[in-house]
């Protein structure tokens, strides 16, 4: 059996709080179990495309079911292996068909967002943007509108470049920001300063420790002077709030960190 968090943290902030679906090394229904009579909403993690990897149409009316249970939102983050700003038509066209099946199957789940990676996995350039990958992430992303996509439906997460680099994107198409704190401090991103640009755009946020490089950490790897930056914006936000780690003490660390600097 596996240990419950200690205290529900439901209707507690102003933001929504949740947790990945992965949160104890089993399935999606045990993890949704434990998790449900305790956070506001569940990240439903659909990291990798292939079709034994994402939940079956069973799992998901029984996720449906649970949410109604416990009184919970989802949101769904979207596959992380294909490339919207490759090169290679086909793999181009295989993120749009996954994407598309993806959503398709966990429309029950009404998910507040779908959460979205668009990976710059060319040949570094520095700070300086490639205006032919941008021009590929933009047709991706077009071919997704073209489908029935609404723009504001997807939040795009913050990654390894500037936010900068894809913002006349997120213009053209009326998406939303999913604002990952961990990468942006990973990447020596001002996170004020993005938070201050994008807010008005910004549905999520993922809070996770970050350490040596290493991410997805509890938040008490964080010292306070961290916090305070961190906190400061987090206390502005009434979207969703994700903690975004991958084990239960992980979690149980950071939602103590969560309460002590919400207080």
């Amino acid at each position: 059996m596996y240990p419950q968090l200690p205290k529900s943290y439901k209707n507690a902030y102003p933001f929504r709080i949740s947790a990945p679906s992965f949160i104890y090394p089993d399935d999606y229904i045990p993890n949704v179990q434990m998790l449900g009579p305790c956070l506001d909403e569940i990240e439903l993690l659909c990291f990798e495309s292939h079709e034994s990897s994402l939940p079956s149409q069973k799992t998901i009316r029984k996720l449906e079911s649970l949410a109604r249970e416990f009184k919970f939102t989802y949101n769904v983050h979207l596959p992380t292996d294909i490339d919207p700003g490759s090169p290679e038509r086909k793999e181009k066209s295989r993120f749009t068909e996954t994407l598309l099946r993806v959503m398709d199957l966990t429309l029950p789940l009404a998910p507040t967002t779908y959460t979205l990676h668009l990976p710059f996995n060319q040949a570094p350039s520095g700070r300086i943007c490639d205006r032919a990958w941008q021009d590929r992430i933009s047709e991706s992303i077009r071919r997704l509108m073209d489908a029935g996509v609404k723009g504001p439906s997807l939040s795009v997460e913050t990654l390894n470049y500037p936010l900068e680099w894809i913002e006349p994107i997120l213009q053209e198409y009326d998406l939303r920001v999913c604002l990952d704190m961990g990468h942006l401090i990973a990447n020596h991103e001002n996170i004020e300063t993005t938070y201050h640009r994008f807010a008005g755009q910004t549905t999520m946020i993922h809070l996770h420790g970050v350490n040596n490089g290493k991410d997805h950490l509890a938040l008490d790897v964080f010292d306070q002077s961290w916090l305070d930056k961190i906190f400061s914006i987090v206390k502005r936000f009434t979207g969703t709030v994700s903690i975004e780690v991958f084990s239960y003490t992980h979690l149980l660390a950071s939602l103590a960190v969560l309460e002590k600097n919400m207080g």
